[in-house]
Parts: structure tokens; sequence; C-alpha cells
């Protein structure tokens, strides 16, 4: 597969931010979300992120992720600074750096798993070879390589789950991002995805940034954060 991302070309923290705050306006109305957060993940680490509906989790992901603008702070992929890069910068950042899994699976649905888990290459200008030969294998990792022709609606939802977790980690991202990866899903496929997460983080070396409310599953995970009041607290990982 692609080494893009591979660990000799990566600085040792691959995704940070500092003194990171998110403040929404709508006329009069000024609502806080957090404000001073700091955060460093470095290779292969596995982090959750749990707190209370309306913390701000999926806001701190999505900043995180460029996919949202910072309030104050500075958020730094593989060592870049998101502010300082055009918009296209930052969507290339993105396809080369980071992968994306959300607690439904958005895979277009008119598409294969297999053409689905090749978009992000195709996007970033593989050839279609290539795309369609690391698609087959990672899809073939995550248990899916009698299913390559099939589209999302001929799946079942862990497939689907799994196909979308294939399609993040297909261009070996420094990092990937989970909101709610397994919400969507029933307690035992939950947790099947969620150790293919840890499983693929220890074989490819990606790092993992997860927001999840089960906090069971997230002491699955190398580091616990919990967002509260407008902070980052770690927890104990203990059974």
């Amino acid at each position: 597969m692609n080494k893009q991302a591979a660990d000799h070309v990566l600085p040792e923290v691959v995704l940070e931010c500092h003194g990171l705050g998110k403040t929404y306006r709508e006329g009069d109305l000024v609502t806080p979300v957090f404000s001073g957060l700091n955060l460093s993940v470095r290779r292969r680490e596995s982090v959750a992120i749990v707190g209370a509906s309306g913390a701000g989790k999926s806001t701190l992901l999505h900043l995180l992720g460029g996919l949202d603008s910072v309030t104050e702070g500075e958020v730094l992929v593989a060592g870049q600074a998101m502010s300082a890069l055009s918009d296209a910068g930052r969507g290339k950042l993105r396809n080369h750096m980071l992968g994306f899994v959300y607690q439904f699976h958005h895979l277009l649905p008119e598409f294969t798993a297999l053409e689905n888990v090749m978009m992000p290459l195709l996007i970033r200008g593989d050839p279609v070879a290539a795309a369609r030969a690391d698609a087959t294998d990672l899809l073939g990792r995550v248990g899916l390589a009698h299913r390559l022709r099939h589209k999302p609606g001929e799946l079942s939802g862990g497939e689907r789950q799994r196909a979308a977790v294939a399609r993040a980690l297909v261009t070996r991202p420094a990092c990937v991002l989970g909101d709610e990866p397994t919400g969507n899903l029933d307690e035992k496929t939950a947790a099947s995805v969620f150790d293919l997460l840890l499983e693929l983080n220890r074989e490819i070396g990606t790092a993992l940034v997860l927001v999840t409310h089960d906090r069971r599953l997230a002491r699955k995970l190398g580091r616990t954060l919990e967002l509260t009041e407008g902070r980052l607290h770690p927890l104990a990982n203990q059974d």
C-alpha cells in the first residue's frame, strides 16, 4: 500500500492543538463551547474523548480535522498549521494526513464498497490500478473481501461501517478521527468494529482519536480524556 504517511516522514506528534477555542455567534447571542484546549497526539497513539451530550466533543473533532473554523488557538497536523493554509491546502492536507469515521457510514449509495474505498485515493490522483489494489487489500483486512462489488444498500450495518473504516484508512493517514464510529451499531457489532480500529491502529500505525459516549469501549484505547466544563481532563483507563 502507499506509504504516504509512513513513520519516517512523519513527526512524532501527528496532531496537536494549542489554546483552542470555539464560540458560536448568532446576532446578539454568543455561545462559548470551550476555550484554551491543548492536546497532543503522537504516532500510533489511541485516544478516546468522552463527555456528556452537548459538551462539545464533536465540535472539537471537527476543529481538529479542519472541518470547522477555530475562534481562537491553532491546530497543527503533522507539524503544519491549518491556519497557514489555503482552503485547497487544507483539503489536500486532510486527504493525505487525516481519515474520518462517523456514526453513520456516509458511503455513496450508487458506488460499490470497492469504489467507495478507492475514492480518497482517486481524489488525490493515484492511478486507478494502484487505487483498486490498495482498496481491495484493505477491504480484505476488514473482512469484506467477499463484498467488493456490493453497494451499501446490500451490506449489513456492521459491514457498511467496516467499509467506512477501510475508506478512512486506505490513504494510510497520520491520524483517524472518529465521531461515535460505533454509535449506530448493536453492542456486539460495535465492539467488533472498535476492536478492528484498534487492530489497524497497531498494524498500520495510524493514530486514533475517537469520540464515544461508551466509556467501556473508551477504556480499550491507550488514553482517555473527558471534555467537561470546557476543559479536557485525563481519566485512568481501568477495567
